[in-house]
């Protein structure tokens, strides 16, 4: 695979990521702050995979 579609592949799942961060605030927020750090995480992932930084 190229970098470029891993990178945003990365970024949309840092999208789901945050969809369930926010389905699940309400519920279990102790899930939703780890849902977070992971969509945080691969963020960062994929802009530093395309290059940007």
């Amino acid at each position: 695979m190229s970098t470029a579609i891993i990178g945003v592949l990365l970024i949309g799942l840092s999208g789901l990521l945050v969809g369930g961060t926010l389905s699940l605030w309400k519920i279990n927020r102790v899930i939703a702050a780890g849902l977070a750090v992971c969509a945080l995480l691969a963020l960062i992932a994929g802009v530093l995979r395309l290059g940007y930084f």
